[in-house]
């Protein structure tokens, strides 16, 4: 059995190499990869002692190649697959592992250069992460180091199963989408025309109880900005709601335009029960309260400073 390993986040990469060594896997891996393992004195084929090929262009080329992709792409079951492999000498590649260059942390550091971010878009880790991921069926596709315990898991359990298989594969084309459309956005963020199209991203951030009714499944979602609903974390309690997380929309919202007093904001079912100023952020919750005590049960309480003790003492 054949993996191929070439990695930029390295967490956890040597370790999980060792176990596939142990277990009589051969490692094929590039570049920085290759030079990791080697140093922890994991045994590793370089990627070009493969394809035959060196890497070139300052590694912009080093895995497109066809005894790469032929390696992975090639169908098991298909006799002309089979027989093509044997022809030209390749050898099958059973997982691949592999995340990106870090293009979106590059383009988020303000002294980042355009010249920087093009040299930070990657071309051949995309290309192996579809090609094992549309031949699921006969390779394993790995982009996030968290996944390496359940692929250790299966493999040492008789095989990855294909519900497993089949999960990690979509997190690669979710991995490659959101990659892909990071560069979209940075390419066409600069300009003054609108863009054709738009591709939104969205990361799942929390699991919800439910969506608008009861019977719906939801979660939240946030895109990659640093700042807003990516920012939100709930520090104790019951699963929230779809209409909970309205409700601190809204009730957020009611509190935009105060910033030099303390603040409160009552909100049910998107409806201001409350919202009143104070001297001291009880102040302020005691005088939004006052507004409607019998509407404010099962309400959102917000407010646009730090709670103190005393304000959380009156809200029980």
């Amino acid at each position: 059995m054949r993996a191929l390993l070439s990695v930029s986040d390295k967490r956890g990469l040597v370790e999980f190499a060792r176990e596939l060594v142990a277990l009589g896997w051969e490692l094929v891996s590039t570049g920085g990869t290759a030079e990791a393992l080697r140093r922890a004195g994991v045994p590793v084929v370089p990627i070009e002692q493969v394809t035959g090929f060196p890497e070139i262009l300052d590694g912009r080329v080093k895995t497109l190649h066809p005894k790469v992709h032929g390696g992975l792409l090639a169908r098991r079951e298909h006799a002309g697959d089979r027989a093509a492999l044997q022809q030209h000498g390749i050898t099958p590649i059973d997982l691949v592992v592999v995340n990106l260059y870090p293009f979106r942390e590059t383009v988020a550091r303000p002294e980042s250069t355009f010249d920087q971010a093009i040299e930070q878009i990657d071309i051949g880790g995309p290309s192996m992460l579809r090609s094992a991921a549309k031949n699921l069926a006969a390779v394993i596709p790995v982009v996030e180091p968290a996944d390496y315990p359940v692929v250790l898991a299966g493999l040492k359990s008789g095989g990855v199963a294909p519900e497993v298989r089949r999960a990690l594969a979509a997190k690669v084309f979710a991995h490659t989408a959101a990659y892909d459309a990071a560069i979209l956005q940075y390419l066409t963020r600069s300009t003054e025309e609108l863009p054709p199209t738009l591709t939104l991203v969205l990361e799942r951030r929390q699991a919800l109880r439910y969506g608008e009714n009861p019977h719906q499944r939801a979660a939240l979602y946030a895109t990659d900005e640093p700042h807003g609903i990516r920012q939100l974390a709930q520090l104790h309690g019951k699963e929230l709601s779809f209409n909970n997380l309205l409700d601190v929309d809204a009730a957020v919202t009611a509190l935009a335009p105060w910033s030099k007093k303390p603040a409160c904001a009552i909100i049910k079912h998107t409806t201001p029960c409350g919202i009143a100023v104070g001297s001291t952020p009880l102040e302020a919750y005691q005088r939004a309260l006052a507004t409607d005590r019998t509407s404010a049960f099962g309400s959102v309480v917000a407010f646009n400073t730090v709670v103190d003790r005393a304000t959380a003492e009156a809200m029980r």
